[in-house]
């Protein structure tokens, strides 16, 4: 059976462009979970002006 999480956070400036550091992290947290047998799935940051995807953004 595969596992999958999505990680999601807010920015509190509004702006919910992903950072370099929220890319790193994701990457970071995506790795260390496959290890474990997890997909993660997404990342979605939220802000006052909408959110974004990282695997929409073609991050992830």
């Amino acid at each position: 059976m595969a596992t999958f999480a999505r990680l999601v956070h807010n920015h509190p400036s509004g702006d919910p462009t992903p950072s370099r550091a929220d890319i790193d992290m994701t990457r970071e947290v995506a790795d260390a979970a496959k290890k474990l047998g997890i997909t993660v799935h997404d990342h979605i940051i939220v802000g006052r002006t909408g959110h974004k995807s990282l695997r929409g953004m073609g991050i992830l």
